[in-house]
């Protein structure tokens, strides 16, 4: 089968995700300013969990440029992928309501690790699939970045339990490096 029911069924989990992100936000309590800083850990997790999702979405829609053909596995590989995404909102609000603690910041560097486990899987997945002559294999050569990425969210859990501040500084560095999406599947994909 062709990607697109694939990216279109990733579409519609994306959208639950990110709609059950944002009923979590509350409404400050009073109308004051004071009230509005009450509610500023919920906003802020919401902000760093809201970019995170947009990154899978992102790098989804441009690796799977590469991916002609989806298989079975590569749709099993994808649900493992969208069932730890749909997770993110627990951890993210948990996070929110109980800003540096160890054991939220904990789940939450959690719940970011295994979609990029996951992911990494999916990726080995569609390379199995496609063969010796994958893209993607051609494309993600040693994939330095997603392997440091993965250092780094152990690295924070680790951190979560002596130093939570320290943990959230490994999932914001760990953010900032994959904002924008690789180019060169853009240019991969324009030269056929």
């Amino acid at each position: 089968m062709t990607p697109g029911r694939l990216n279109a069924l990733t579409d519609g989990v994306v959208a639950i995700v990110l709609t059950i992100m944002v009923l979590e936000l509350k409404f400050p309590a009073e109308p004051t300013f004071g009230a509005v800083l009450a509610v500023l850990p919920l906003l802020a997790a919401y902000l760093l969990a809201f970019i995170y999702v947009a990154i899978y979405w992102n790098n989804h829609h441009h690796y799977f440029h590469l991916v002609p053909r989806v298989n079975g596995a590569v749709l099993w590989a994808n649900f493992h992928l969208l069932f730890w995404l749909s997770l993110i909102p627990f951890s993210t609000a948990w996070l929110g309501e109980h800003p540096f603690m160890s054991g939220p910041t904990a789940v939450y560097g959690v719940s970011l690790l295994m979609p990029a486990l996951a992911w990494w899987i999916m990726q080995r997945v569609i390379i199995r699939a496609q063969g010796q002559a994958s893209p993607m294999r051609a494309f993600l050569g040693r994939d330095l970045k997603a392997n440091i990425s993965l250092l780094l969210y152990v690295s924070g859990v680790a951190l979560s339990f002596v130093a939570p501040w320290a943990a959230l500084v490994c999932y914001g560095v760990v953010m900032f490096t994959w904002l924008m999406p690789d180019r060169r599947i853009e240019k991969m994909v324009e030269h056929g």
